[in-house]
């Protein structure tokens, strides 16, 4: 392995942050945001997956995202490789008493990829998708071991409204989940606090 330094004088690269609203994926996409997916399982980082479920299970979940309507897939790109991603999920057209509100879900950066401000960025994305989308609140839950994601989140003014003492089963132990919301703009009529 050879180290690669910058030459005296010059700063070297900074490292390539993107976030994306992904609508198809390349070969190289879906393989590097399984790869990712995995790392993430493996370090607790939740998606709903204890143990990977495996490449097929991965693409063919990915796959399945982009063809629900009410689903939006966006990706963490660190120099140009997908090393996260989160959905923004609308509600269903029946449900016109929660059509203000969306959910932010399956928020995640691989473990190799974090510092650099991504999960910060990628959250910003999805709300700001959401805003264009008219929506006046965002949602989430988050199990109580991710205390990284729990502080970006209320770093970011997301407030706590819930805990769910039997959210999640991880290795036959019991794991609080807290429930969050973010007002993104205010309703017609109501008074700002």
């Amino acid at each position: 392995m050879v180290d690669v330094q910058a030459p005296p004088g010059t700063q070297p690269p900074k490292d390539q942050l993107f976030i994306e609203r992904l609508t198809e994926f390349t070969r190289d996409d879906l393989a590097s945001l399984c790869e990712a997916t995995d790392a993430a399982i493996i370090d607790g980082g939740g998606f709903g997956w204890v143990n990977p479920p495996g490449r097929y299970a991965l693409e063919s979940y990915f796959r399945g995202v982009l063809l629900v309507p009410e689903r939006e897939l966006f990706v963490a790109r660190l120099n140009g490789t997908i090393v996260g991603s989160a959905h923004l999920v609308r509600p269903p057209r029946n449900n016109e008493a929660q059509s203000f509100a969306a959910q932010l879900m399956h928020a995640f950066i691989a473990p190799f990829a974090r510092g650099h401000g991504l999960a910060r960025a990628l959250t910003l994305g999805v709300e700001d998708r959401a805003r264009e989308l008219n929506y006046h609140v965002l949602n989430l839950d988050v199990r109580e071991t991710q205390a990284a994601a729990i502080r970006l989140y209320e770093s970011l003014g997301y407030i706590r409204w819930g805990e769910n003492p039997e959210y999640a089963l991880v290795r036959g132990k019991a794991i609080r989940g807290f429930y969050y919301f973010k007002r993104l703009r205010q309703r017609r009529g109501q008074i700002s606090e």
